[in-house]
């Protein structure tokens, strides 16, 4: 049975950072799965500095979809998996289908839902049934103002609901705050 270690926290809490060190302490061999995808020059950046920042014996995967199926012949000989993070990965998710988030039906969001919730149960059989421990990182979205839109409200909602999902599955839960991690699980 794998170990699930979950970190999350807000923007900037240290969440990464703390989720590159606990990885780190599992051994060398860590394969980070990278969410992100390169679409402008600021997110090129961040990636870089991501990238800078982990040692350089690390194995990188750029994905968000599919995952279950993409890293099973690849995490076998690894110390640990790296998924940072579930937040762009449900982003990325919505945004792939293009509709307008404002004039849709709330039947299509609720099937883009179950879209989400399919790759993230995935992921998790997947994490669960291997040897290797796996940590994933997410935002925390549900301490923050009610968005805007119906969009804002629908990624809020959905991103909550995987957290609570990953969080009550996972062996290990973090949150950070400032740069400081709080073991609220396990």
């Amino acid at each position: 049975m794998g170990k699930l270690i979950f970190i999350t926290g807000g923007a900037r809490s240290g969440k990464s950072t703390f989720a590159e060190q606990k990885a780190g302490e599992l051994g060398d061999k860590v394969l980070y799965v990278a969410t992100a995808r390169r679409i402008d020059r600021e997110m090129e950046q961040r990636i870089a500095r991501h990238i800078l920042r982990r040692p350089a014996g690390w194995e990188t995967f750029e994905g968000y979809k599919n995952l279950d199926i993409e890293l099973e012949g690849i995490i076998r000989d690894k110390s640990a998996v790296l998924l940072d993070c579930i937040t762009i990965l449900i982003t990325n998710l919505m945004l792939d289908e293009g509709f307008d988030w404002d004039s849709f039906s709330r039947e299509k969001a609720e099937e883009i839902e179950d879209t989400i919730l399919h790759q993230i149960e995935r992921l998790i059989s997947l994490s669960k049934m291997s040897s290797v421990p796996f940590i994933l990182v997410a935002n925390e979205v549900g301490l923050g103002l009610v968005p805007p839109t119906a969009m804002g409200r629908d990624f809020r909602d959905i991103a909550g609901r995987m957290n609570q999902l990953i969080a009550r599955t996972a062996d290990e839960v973090y949150f950070c705050v400032s740069g400081i991690p709080m073991k609220i699980k396990g």
